[in-house]
């Protein structure tokens, strides 16, 4: 075997052995394809207000620029997939993503640690970690590694265990093997189009207009939620399911193993009114390291009002 094939092996165990899932290996170049699909999206204005979209566009479609000399992209999943659900039926709804700490730091830890592991047992290695938090085209990325294909939601798909998983890179200088692309499968199946109650994604898939995604309105958009989404935004106070909750992938999905990602134990048994009645001193308990703070207690009531307005 290789140096690199070896290299190889040994990150990928590594990394399954710290809790990844899906492991896979992209040469680092300018995505020129993208950068136009880039410039079309930020042109229709799909991003909304999310100016810091258009910003560091070259960061964006170039990770040499991100590490230099960079010649792979590391690309891992992050299982967070939960089946229980929220106790009332009529309680305003949170995205399963965010039931538990918040992914940003429980992900980059064990991809500082990963990166730590390669330079102990390999040598010097220029490398950066990446957790949804910095220019890097992920869904791109994973695709090109072979994790998965984007769907017509837009999201990454992998036919083994669907699409609830979290995306991770390490860019670095260490040359490894490449994975090859896999085909898109989802085929002439249009169920998370139809079932969008807010129209975000395109008729025929794979475009999503940002400005209308749920996940959007209730996390990205400061300013209020435009009185044209009444009653369209399906009982979420937090994010979104839909897409994935539809898509006949999300049947592999299993239970994470991530003690992390388990919510408050006050959190799927809230009701209606408890979230209707919600304080800053329960608000401050139940998500205390949740990504749910990054709307803080005003966003959640502005959500859950506009639920009951």
């Amino acid at each position: 075997m290789s140096v690199e094939g070896r290299h190889t092996d040994l990150i990928r165990q590594e990394a399954q052995r710290l809790g990844f899932g899906f492991v896979g290996f992209a040469r680092a170049q300018r995505l020129d394809e993208e950068a136009r699909r880039l410039e079309q999206w930020l042109g229709a204005n799909a991003h909304g207000k999310m100016a810091y979209m258009a910003n560091h566009f070259d960061l964006r479609v170039d990770p040499t620029l991100l590490v230099p000399g960079a010649k792979t992209v590391i690309c891992l999943t992050f299982n967070y997939f939960n089946p229980e659900k929220q106790l009332d039926a009529d309680a305003p709804r949170l995205a399963t993503y965010a039931y538990g700490q918040d992914y940003h730091l429980v992900v980059k830890d064990r991809l500082k640690t990963l990166l730590q592991y390669i330079r102990t047992e390999i040598g010097e290695v220029d490398g950066r970690c990446f957790v949804d938090s910095a220019p890097v085209l992920e869904r791109e990325w994973a695709r090109r590694s072979g994790i998965g294909w984007n769907g017509r939601n837009t999201l990454t798909i992998n036919p083994k265990k669907g699409s609830f998983f979290f995306l991770a890179e390490i860019i670095c200088d260490l040359p490894l093997l490449y994975d090859d692309p896999i085909r898109d499968h989802c085929g002439t199946c249009r169920r998370c189009i139809d079932a969008c109650p807010t129209e975000a994604i395109s008729p025929e898939g794979y475009f999503l207009d940002a400005s209308r995604c749920i996940s959007y309105l209730t996390i990205e958009l400061r300013e209020e939620i435009p009185p044209s989404f009444r009653g369209k935004t399906d009982n979420w106070m937090f994010g979104c399911d839909i897409c994935q909750d539809v898509c006949p992938w999300n049947r592999f999905s299993v239970r994470h193993e991530t003690p992390e990602f388990e919510p408050h134990p006050d959190l799927l048994e809230m009701t209606r009114r408890d979230w209707q009645e919600l304080t800053e001193e329960v608000f401050g308990r139940v998500f205390k390291k949740s990504a749910v703070k990054r709307v803080k207690y005003e966003g959640l009531k502005r959500n859950i009002s506009f639920l009951e307005s």
